[in-house]
């Protein structure tokens, strides 16, 4: 007897074929379970979803193979790529298999069972060492008390220097006291941040619970490594796995712990594919969880920043004025440690061109002879933004997107950071052939080389030369080099640790005690309405690195170099005053009727030309008066992107606003129809692909 199964299969959801399918074989396999499944003329991975299939006269392919040595992926997990591809309006086999370990997709039956015959190394070698914890402080011990007597979902808003970490490893560490088979997930917006966070996770656990209980999950691992780690969470042997935005789609079939590491930090919400936010899915799905599973605990949440989201800001506030998030407090530093002081530099004061002034410069010569460290901290890589020829105004664009290739002097390139095209630096003009073409601007390769020479006559305390080094995408590339150059930084080798955003949060830098912004006006008057929020987080993130010492933290001190040292956003930096700054931008946010007080998608059209983009997303608009609730939202005229052409593809977006999720969710998902339907019509010719953007960051 052959039995017909829905089979979620990897499908985009911009294709006519948008759900499962249907397969036969000769068992009726529970939902979830993994198989293989012949798609046109290859064969790929699926997964068997809820629900029988109709009936029908066409022909139902068999299944090529089951996975059968796989327990089925459970019904929270499948509950939670329900809801995504819901919310997100993407196919529901596009979210699933994305979230699989790729190397699943390729390894036969066989191959499955051979990994799964391994066992875990140590796993239960020491299980009766007893775990050693950190004192805590008051504070500290609050949060944690409050978050074990309610369900959530909490915010913990704590200072940089509080100890949220201990407060993670301390939840953690209760919760496998009372349940050694539960699962906890710590998620981090960055991979540079996993390394540290795993060998504190490390120490702590893999004495009790041996090597196998904690593993990380990231797109920087290989396939056999995050396949590994992948079965080591399914299978339970895994209890605590910690990772970047993917992880929240783990198989953890006894998950009772989610913790959100810097939530208000933009890297949790994915711009390819499937554009979910794995901030938001974590609440979704602890409430799942916890719906959903048979124990008396509880799947709770902790989401963990000193400069949480508006979003999440707003939903903590009292639940008398409708809040819906636990908001834990947590304002002080470890051991007394003062946060750092705030200088402003107004640069309208200085002269043309000066990249430090003469009193930051100061400062930093002051903490070298000291034996202490600094950091400048500038959100730019490369030596320059741009090389130009001052003869005939030519600059260093890319020839396939609509933006400029940095110059980068380590190798004498120039390079796309959109498309990554690159190609040596020209001897002289392209145009004019004039052989004095500059770069202009600074990246952070130009302000570490700058800086190098400014210090080049200062001694540290042992007579030695300054040590300045810089961190960032282009210094990190190497396999290891982030953790070598951050040793390097913890030991004092270094003086000057230069860098991008990269080194402004998560990181604890115990020796540093100044903190230097450079150019950071930038954001002030972005026409991005969330511009403001990011550059306070970040210049609050950076300030925190220093002074985390408490015997160095009233010496500890932040200097802002700006043109408007009078803005607003400032003067709540110098103050510390997340909640005053937070309580403006939400009052601005309310009376514009921006998120959190309304809802938004961006669709977005990638074509040949930009003509053929706006005319398929101004088609659409047309044609969506007959759709429900078009009546309640309000769909913008489509514009080009800020870069509105990457690698020779043009690309442009429409925005569409509600001030109801229900309506905006239910109008995207009746639209979708009449998407697939115009992209066929002639004035849409050349389209290549379009998407769906819910709830995005950037407009």
């Amino acid at each position: 007897m052959q039995h017909r199964l829905s089979v979620a299969v990897q499908t985009p959801a911009h294709s006519a074929i948008a759900g499962p399918l249907t397969y036969s074989h000769s068992a009726a396999l529970p939902p979830g379970s993994l198989v293989r499944v012949p798609l046109g003329t290859r064969e790929t991975l699926g997964v068997v979803w809820d629900g029988t299939p109709p009936e029908s006269d066409f022909e139902v392919r068999p299944l090529s193979a089951a996975l059968d040595g796989l327990p089925p992926l459970n019904a929270a997990w499948r509950g939670l790529v329900q809801f995504a591809a819901l919310y997100y309006q993407r196919a529901v086999g596009e979210v699933a298999l994305a979230a699989l370990p790729p190397q699943l997709r390729e390894l036969g039956a066989a191959q499955l069972t051979r990994r799964l015959k391994r066992p875990a190394k140590g796993a239960d070698a020491q299980a009766e060492a007893a775990i050693v914890s950190a004192a805590l402080s008051a504070e500290q011990t609050s949060a944690i008390a409050t978050f074990e007597s309610q369900n959530g979902p909490f915010l913990l808003f704590g200072s940089t220097g509080s100890g949220k970490t201990e407060v993670y490893l301390q939840l953690v560490q209760r919760l496998l006291a009372r349940d050694p088979t539960a699962q906890a997930l710590v998620m981090v917006p960055e991979i540079n941040l996993t390394p540290q966070l795993e060998a504190r996770f490390r120490e702590r656990f893999e004495p009790r619970f041996g090597a196998a209980a904690v593993v990380s999950m990231h797109s920087g691992m290989t396939a056999p490594q995050r396949l590994k780690s992948w079965l080591a969470a399914h299978g339970g042997t895994a209890r605590i796995v910690l990772g970047t935005r993917m992880a929240v789609f783990a198989s953890m079939p006894r998950l009772k712990l989610i913790v959100v590491d810097e939530e208000h930090d933009p890297s949790y919400k994915q711009q390819e594919g499937a554009r979910y936010s794995a901030r938001d899915l974590a609440v979704y799905r602890s409430q799942l969880e916890t719906r959903l599973s048979t124990d008396t605990e509880p799947c709770r949440v902790l989401l963990g920043s000193a400069t949480p989201s508006l979003e999440s800001w707003h939903h903590s506030r009292p639940a008398a004025e409708g809040g819906r998030y636990v908001r834990l407090a947590m304002p002080s530093r470890i051991g007394a440690g003062a946060l750092p002081k705030v200088r402003l530099v107004d640069m309208g004061l200085q002269q043309k061109k000066t990249v430090f002034s003469p009193q930051l410069l100061a400062a930093i010569q002051q903490r070298i002879t000291r034996g202490e460290q600094s950091m400048v901290f500038l959100n730019r890589r490369g030596y320059a933004p741009v090389l130009a020829c001052g003869s005939c105004e030519w600059k260093s664009e890319c020839p396939h997107c609509s933006a400029y290739r940095v110059f980068h002097k380590i190798d004498r390139s120039l390079r796309c950071h959109h498309c990554g095209y690159a190609e040596p630096v020209p001897r002289a003009c392209p145009s004019c052939g004039n052989p004095d073409i500059a770069p202009v601007g600074r990246g952070t390769e130009r302000l570490e080389e700058h800086l190098a020479e400014l210090l080049a006559t200062v001694r540290r305390p042992d007579g030695g030369p300054v040590v300045v080094a810089r961190i960032d995408a282009d210094s990190t590339k190497a396999k290891g080099a982030l953790e070598a150059q951050l040793a390097e930084v913890h030991t004092g080798a270094v003086d000057v640790l230069v860098g991008t955003q990269m080194i402004a949060k998560g990181h604890d830098f115990r020796r540093i005690t100044l903190v230097a912004a450079i150019q950071p006006d930038g954001a002030l008057f972005s026409s991005d309405f969330r511009a403001p929020e990011r550059l306070f987080a970040l210049l609050m993130q950076a300030g925190g690195r220093a002074g985390r010492d408490a015997a160095h933290s009233a010496a500890s001190e932040m200097w802002v170099q700006t043109a408007h040292p009078q803005h607003p956003l400032f003067a709540a930096l110098r103050q510390h005053d997340y909640p005053a700054f937070a309580a403006s931008q939400l009052d601005e946010r309310r009376i514009a009727g921006m998120p959190p007080f309304s809802f938004q998608a961006l669709v977005r059209a990638e074509a040949r030309t930009q003509e053929a983009a706006q005319a398929f997303l101004t088609l659409a608009s047309a044609a969506a008066c007959d759709v429900p609730d078009v009546d309640r939202v309000t769909l913008y005229p489509a514009v080009p992107m800020g870069v509105q052409r990457v690698a020779n593809i043009e690309r442009a977006q429409m925005l569409v606003e509600s001030p109801s999720r229900q309506a905006l969710q239910r109008f995207l998902l009746a639209w979708q129809a009449v998407l697939r339907a115009t992209r066929s019509q002639p004035e849409a010719k050349g389209l290549i692909r379009w998407a769906i953007d819910v709830d995005p960051l950037g407009i």
